[in-house]
């Protein structure tokens, strides 16, 4: 069998840019299984009418994200200065007022105060200042948090965050380039935390309004790599995947001539920079949505490449609202060498959120979770399970629990600053938020909002070693009480 690009024998690359409708219909429905030209596969087409079913879902959404992602990026800069625009000028009264008085303060996008539309969903700043390293397991997982959030702003915002509020040192915020999508997609920044000689690497999630993250999401193409297992090939795409060679252990100077540098080899070099002057210093990896796919993908790399000092150097992996980045095989070698290097990986799912149930576990698909599991319920209560509660969102027999989780999830918005304190109040742009919850739940589960809360309201137990955590359990009664 020959191998793709000389680096998988066994693969399901997808190219929507090469397909007509007309021929994905064709594909969909005809019992003519010979390989079309926009699936490049080492096993050819499944015989199977839902994995072809699935294959036509994934193309499309890429096709349509392609057509409108100019639209889409129009429309979310515009919300974006809309929302900065009105919290420049304090409220829509005094808005008006300043543009009566010709004194209208207009936001600058590149500038420390400019939030993104995730970041006005949740416009906390501050770390909390009662839980302290060393005396609370929560404190990774919290800082953890907070720069997964913070992952999602400009670059001034993040310095300015970093350095004035956390009183930690900015390494850098940077644009890394995506060979298959030619053009740089994916971003991440470095914070230390020189109090407690720690790295934090936060990579940034999908941005509602940007159509290459969420083609990345979409593209179901995979590759096995020997040993390791098959990986979803869109995120490893986003992490630096090269084009027609794979994961080389270095860069090859007649392939390294790029807009922008890739991203695994770009952080995985200043790590060792920053880790060689500093034998004390150790890192940890984050992200939410996209960024905690990247997070837990970086060190199966670093496995790959056998990166002995980078490994040992490796605290903890802390994701939120992580898809699922693998099959059964790799979950198995990934658990087998986190345990083998001592290295701790937290895996938050709150509620309903939809994106930790995709893409499907199933005889479809062959994508699973691994790792150390920490559910929420809306009451953030947390408790380590095996598998989040409806593993695959889509249950009919789910739907109304879900929506009802939603109502309630809407009424404590309006309570919640009451019964715990002022810092979790909600503004008016994530109450509306969450009205879509009332028909789509999983949705507004997936805001950093609730995850800020839980990692901090949640309880220190399940951060204790698996034999003094709470049991595993299969699932976890989230119906409302």
């Amino acid at each position: 069998m020959a191998c793709n690009k000389g680096f998988s024998c066994s693969y399901m690359l997808l190219k929507p840019e090469e397909v007509k409708f007309v021929d994905l219909i064709h594909f969909l429905f005809s019992s003519d299984l010979d390989k079309p030209k926009f699936v490049d596969s080492s096993k050819g087409t499944e015989e199977s009418f839902r994995r072809r079913w699935l294959i036509f879902i994934s193309i499309i959404a890429q096709k349509f994200l392609l057509f409108v992602a100019k639209p889409m990026s129009f429309v979310g800069s515009a919300i974006e200065f809309l929302l900065n625009l009105l919290s420049s000028n304090r409220n829509l009264g005094v808005l008006l007022l300043n543009i009566l008085r010709g004194t209208l303060v207009i936001p600058d996008k590149t500038s420390a105060t400019f939030i993104s539309f995730i970041g006005n969903l949740d416009k906390r700043v501050v770390l909390d200042k009662s839980i302290k390293h060393g005396g609370d397991a929560r404190y990774y997982a919290i800082l953890s948090m907070m720069a997964s959030k913070a992952a999602y702003e400009n670059a001034a915002y993040i310095e300015t965050t970093v350095r004035d509020q956390w009183k930690m040192e900015c390494l850098g915020f940077y644009d890394y380039w995506n060979d298959y999508q030619e053009k740089a997609t994916t971003q991440a920044f470095l914070l230390y935390d020189k109090d407690h000689d720690t790295i934090v690497v936060s990579f940034r999630g999908t941005e509602p309004f940007d159509a290459d993250a969420w083609c990345s999401d979409f593209d179901i193409s995979w590759y096995e790599i020997k040993g390791v297992g098959s990986i979803h090939g869109g995120f490893m795409k986003a992490l630096g995947l090269q084009k027609n060679i794979g994961w080389p252990k270095e860069i090859n100077k007649q392939e390294g001539n790029r807009p922008a540098p890739l991203a695994y080899y770009a952080i995985r070099d200043m790590l060792k920079e920053h880790l060689s002057i500093n034998d004390r210093a150790k890192y940890i990896l984050t992200g939410h949505s996209l960024g905690g796919a990247l997070a837990i993908l970086f060190p199966a790399i670093l496995m790959l490449h056998e990166e002995k000092l980078l490994l040992e150097r490796l605290e903890g992996i802390y994701t939120f609202g992580q898809p699922r980045v693998g099959d059964d095989k790799f979950g198995k070698f990934m658990e087998m060498m986190l345990k083998e290097h001592r290295v701790r990986y937290f895996r938050f799912v709150y509620g309903n959120d939809m994106v930790p149930r995709l893409p499907y576990d199933d005889k479809d698909l062959m994508f699973k979770h691994f790792g150390t599991c920490i559910f929420y319920d809306r009451y953030y209560k947390g408790k380590v399970v095996l598998e989040e509660p409806n593993k695959n969102y889509f249950s009919p027999l789910g739907s109304i629990p879900m929506m009802i989780n939603a109502f309630l999830e809407l009424i404590r918005s309006f309570t919640i600053s009451y019964t715990r304190g002022p810092d979790y109040r909600e503004g008016w742009f994530l109450r509306m938020f969450r009205v879509i919850g009332l028909v789509i739940p999983g949705i507004p589960a997936h805001s950093p909002q609730d995850y800020v809360n839980a990692t901090r309201l949640g309880s220190t137990d399940v951060f204790l070693p698996p034999q003094h955590a709470i049991p595993a359990v299969n699932s976890v009664d989230i119906s409302p009480s």
